[in-house]
């Protein structure tokens, strides 16, 4: 058995402690847990464990992202304290969907490859609908371990696990054995290809090749001469992204922006023209014109744009060359009458004299 270490997990256990599990009897279940981790191979980048605790409520004891060594963990577990009354196995189940199997909480990304596991411990029967929560999870790719406990309903168990149910659905017959599952488990999640097993040199994808392994690297990396380390590659370069506008990378990512004028579209790839001159955009005095992204100021008739571009200042309408009238230009504020000089009189069309 030396040889084998388990293979990498995201390991979430949801253990039950309403009321019908005495005191002693939590006890061992927390010893279980504590001999399951000295099985496994805890570490940031091999196994990692969270631990969920539920009656009628759940509580998430410590999420996947908090513990990377085996002390820290088993310390943590001693001090877990049982919750008693009712048995919500579904909910607990939707809470590690929610609120654990989070890459916010440790959850590491799909492209990683790393399997998600849930072992659902509990002596009794669900006080609610597991059937299809269990199956939401399944479907999300999270693989459902039952393990029963004296009066735990077999039903139930079958319910939430994942197929085949006999590698997935466990029964004692009291906590005081539950220890003995600690050896089926150990060989469950054996793995004895060399990339499992963690003694290769690849800075981030072993894959498995027959009885050797080669290295890969995640995506937005490429694997270095040496064919072991890796480096991010410049995603935002000409024709390695999607971006309509502008590319950010960051750190073997990239993100996409838009031009100013611009706003990124809900697809977050492509960009639309914004409406500059909507009301509060801009700060023309007057009139303010939309130019594919950008805007110009202008004003309203009568009026003269000032050499700022943005403001506007009245014309004098009487000025020569301005108007019309044959003898006077009378102005009225941003328009202007015709008048006549003493002894004449202004003709019906308002401009020449008689």
């Amino acid at each position: 058995d030396t040889a084998c270490k388990n293979r990498p997990l995201d390991l979430v256990f949801i253990i039950d402690s309403s009321r019908s599990v005495r005191r002693e009897e939590f006890e061992k279940v927390k010893i279980f847990l504590s001999k399951m981790i000295d099985t496994l191979d805890i570490g940031e980048r091999t196994t990692r464990v969270a631990v969920m605790n539920y009656a009628s409520t759940v509580k998430v004891e410590f999420p996947l992202r908090t513990y990377f060594d085996k002390a820290s963990m088993k310390e943590a577990i001693s001090h877990i304290e049982p919750l008693s009354a009712g048995t919500m196995t579904g909910l607990a189940i939707q809470t590690a969907m929610d609120e654990v199997f989070t890459e916010e909480m440790g959850t590491r990304p799909a492209t990683f490859n790393i399997p998600k596991v849930v072992i659902v411990v509990t002596d009794g029967r669900p006080q609610d609908q597991v059937q299809d929560v269990a199956a939401s999870a399944r479907m999300a790719g999270i693989e459902i371990y039952a393990v029963g406990v004296d009066r735990a309903d077999m039903q139930s168990l079958r319910i939430m696990a994942s197929e085949p149910l006999d590698e997935h659905v466990f029964y004692v017959e009291t906590y005081g054995v539950i220890e003995k599952l600690t050896s089926k488990f150990r060989e469950t999640f054996c793995a004895v290809n060399v990339c499992a097993l963690g003694t290769h040199d690849c800075e981030q994808v072993c894959v498995s090749n027959g009885g050797s392994y080669l290295c890969d690297c995640y995506e937005g990396y490429t694997l270095n001469p040496d064919k072991r380390t890796c480096s991010a590659v410049d995603l935002c370069a000409p024709g390695r992204h999607e971006c309509d506008q502008i590319c950010v990378s960051n750190n073997g990512s990239y993100g996409c922006e838009c031009y100013e004028g611009y706003t990124l579209n809900p697809d977050k790839k492509t960009c639309s023209a914004m409406d500059i001159c909507a009301p509060g955009r801009h700060d023309c005095a007057q009139v303010c014109l939309s130019n594919d992204g950008s805007y110009s100021c202008d004003c309203f008739e009568g009026y003269t744009l000032n050499p700022d571009k943005k403001t506007c200042s009245a014309v004098d309408m009487c000025a020569s060359g301005r108007h019309d009238c044959e003898q006077v230009c009378v102005r009225d504020d941003l328009f202007y009458t015709c008048d006549c000089y003493q002894g004449y009189i202004l003709n019906p069309d308002k401009k020449t004299c008689s």
